[in-house]
């Protein structure tokens, strides 16, 4: 099959490291823009972006595009599009997708239109009047940005942040690709010891786990393109080989912990479900009080409460003063801090050596990454006797 062109949507933030780890694939002509990643290559590039990305969404397979200013329009450029090429005489081809600052921006019309622009060109190419759509499920999804239409077939099916492992959550759960995002922004390759003193249902100490021993993030779970008659099982079975060849088999120094009982024993179960339970471990630990849980220096990244989440700003910002100096106090932690708090630093008591925007879910929030030893500001806490 000829090189095909890719699209891979993610997390407003995560853009320029998805496009890292593409390249790190050998992917060809990787280009970001706001909340997507474009691509070139083949099967295999498929199967791989698929397998081992963690921090895109989903990844898509661009089958053409074009303006689109009028629904005759839209329904031209679908028409004219080889879905034949894809989508068999029998496949379901369910639409889905959204309109952004476009003439167009009714998106159930725009999926009655494509949806019939579509059957069309397929009950034409196969010489049939009625499409049964009783077999393999190819989802097409579309976007319409400024009057620019673009169709993709969905080869992830199920979003790819979704690796398996977490059944149920804590109740301010995070994503696991934003999870993996924020072990990226902080260096982390599984040499230092490594920490989450919030950890909820522990999604950042998981992800760091099967970041330290090079595990695919996708290795337990299946794909909606794995069903489709163009691409060969066998590429599928020696990826998923390919990787479990270069898993590291050592031990690690990774901790999570939370002040909740019941998330500790969601997190060691989740840590199980993932295949990572024998590299790290999870106790009951009250974050004002960090000691290090053992080691005095390492990367600690977590996802503390702040105000909008589990309780209101006040009771957030008392908890990151006193977070703040016991972090400096257990040691040198290089620390990352996901936060909607706009005032974190002076509440945590130093300056981030860097920040990035990012979003948790719909709420924006800045990445702090903090240095080791690092205390520029004055404690600001005032103890009581």
């Amino acid at each position: 099959m000829e090189e095909m062109n890719f699209c891979v949507p993610c997390l407003f933030g995560l853009e320029g490291m998805a496009a890292r780890e593409l390249r790190h694939f050998g992917c060809g002509n990787v280009t970001a823009e706001n909340g997507r990643v474009f691509f070139t290559g083949g099967p295999r590039d498929l199967i791989k972006a698929n397998l081992w990305l963690r921090t895109g969404e989903r990844v898509l397979l661009k089958i053409g595009g074009g303006s689109a200013e009028s629904f005759d329009e839209l329904f031209q450029l679908a028409k004219s599009l080889p879905w034949e090429s894809y989508i068999p005489r029998d496949g379901k081809f369910p639409v889905t997708g959204y309109c952004l600052n476009s003439t167009l921006h009714s998106v159930p019309d725009c999926q009655k239109i494509l949806k019939k622009a579509i059957a069309d060109r397929l009950g034409s190419a196969y010489h049939k009047e009625w499409l049964s759509e009783s077999g393999t499920e190819y989802k097409i999804r579309f976007s319409i940005i400024r009057n620019e239409a673009e169709l993709y077939l969905d080869t992830s099916g199920t979003a790819l942040h979704k690796r398996g492992y977490r059944a149920q959550g804590s109740a301010a759960p995070l994503r696991e690709t934003l999870a993996a995002g924020l072990i990226m922004l902080a260096d982390y390759r599984g040499r230092e010891p490594f920490r989450d003193c919030f950890c909820g249902s522990g999604t950042i100490p998981i992800e760091a786990a099967m970041i330290a021993c090079n595990r695919a993030p996708g290795r337990g779970r299946r794909f909606a393109a794995e069903d489709w008659h163009f691409l060969k099982a066998t590429l599928w079975n020696e990826a998923r080989e390919e990787a479990d060849d270069v898993v590291f088999h050592r031990a690690y120094d990774l901790k999570g912990g939370d002040i909740d009982p019941a998330c500790v024993a969601l997190a060691k179960e989740n840590a199980k479900k993932a295949g990572v339970s024998e590299l790290v471990s999870f106790e009951v630990i009250d974050a004002s009080r960090f000691n290090g849980m053992g080691a005095t220096g390492g990367t600690l990244v977590v996802n503390p409460p702040y105000g909008e989440r589990l309780m209101d700003q006040r009771q957030a910002a008392e908890l990151a003063r006193f977070f703040g100096k016991s972090v400096r106090e257990a040691g040198d932690w290089k620390t990352v801090v996901i936060t909607s708090d706009g005032d974190y630093e002076r509440n945590f008591g130093s300056r981030a050596a860097k920040k990035r925007k990012l979003y948790n879910g719909m709420i924006k929030c800045d990445a702090y990454v903090f240095d080791a030893s690092q205390a520029k500001y004055k404690d600001t806490i005032k103890t009581t006797k």
